[in-house]
């Protein structure tokens, strides 16, 4: 089982991607090559070439320490658990373990989101929210520690979910936070507890193109969500696929190649 995965954008018309995945133990090359060529019959696809190569052993800490030095996005300051400095006075700080899950904020998408956040917390007080694709939980922490209400975190990866409710009992939010595992807005924990007023969902354009029905019914009305972790080429179908939901656009917040998109229902 992999305890880290990412997908990587590997060419320039968003056509082809990259998926890698981090395990402690030696994996089932057999089992891979199996599921990999069931999912592609499903969809109709050639089975996609995979490789197995091993990593030499990492200390995460030293390499996060040299590779995400601490950064500021409005409000946040995002640093790791390494970090041994104070924060910018009048900082809110976002403490994050170093390891395989870590999350710095660094990422145009990441930045993109804490950018928004920082722009509702002067204007908005929200009480019910939701944080689709979890990650490390960086973005779960600063809106917890925004509003100071409960909120549910969710991730595909079980592990990113471990991490979250980690990282959330680090920064003192333990007690705000619900973090889950699973796929989508049906997953009982996210379910049982809509509407929300906010939802945050940094994932990919093609899944939050798939579930922007699901956001929809998810979201209570008035509500605002954030929608991120795509390119700038792919913000034109995303922001139609939740405006035919009956969304509006509110803004888009644009970082390098990435977009970040505000709507209200």
């Amino acid at each position: 089982m992999a305890i880290s995965t990412q997908m990587l954008d590997s060419d320039d018309d968003g056509s082809l991607w990259n998926i890698e995945g981090f395990s402690d133990a030696e994996p089932d090359e057999q089992a891979i090559l199996r599921a990999l060529a069931k999912t592609a019959r499903s969809n109709g696809i050639p089975p996609p070439p995979a490789k197995i190569d091993l990593v030499p052993p990492k200390d995460w800490v030293a390499g996060n320490l040299a590779d995400f030095p601490p950064i500021a996005v409005g409000r946040y300051f995002i640093h790791g658990t390494h970090f041994d400095g104070k924060p910018p006075a009048g900082a809110m700080a976002l403490k994050l373990d170093a390891g395989p899950a870590f999350g710095s904020g660094e990422h145009p998408s990441t930045a993109g989101c804490l950018t928004v956040l920082d722009q509702l917390a002067r204007r908005h007080q929200f009480r019910n929210m939701l944080d689709m694709g979890c990650g490390s939980g960086i973005l779960t922490i600063a809106m917890a520690k925004t509003w100071r209400v409960p909120l549910v975190a969710c991730d595909i990866d079980d592990e990113a979910a471990r991490v979250t409710a980690a990282n959330a009992v680090r920064n003192g939010v333990g007690n705000l936070v619900r973090a889950c595992f699973g796929p989508s807005y049906r997953t009982p924990d996210v379910a049982k507890a809509r509407p929300y007023d906010l939802i945050v969902a940094n994932i990919l354009a093609r899944p939050l193109r798939v579930m922007a029905g699901d956001l929809a019914c998810a979201l209570a009305p008035g509500g605002v969500t954030v929608l991120s972790g795509l390119l700038k080429r792919d913000a034109r179908l995303v922001l139609n696929a939740h405006r035919d939901r009956g969304l509006t656009l509110v803004r888009t917040v644009l970082i390098g190649d990435w977009a970040t998109i505000v709507m209200r229902k």
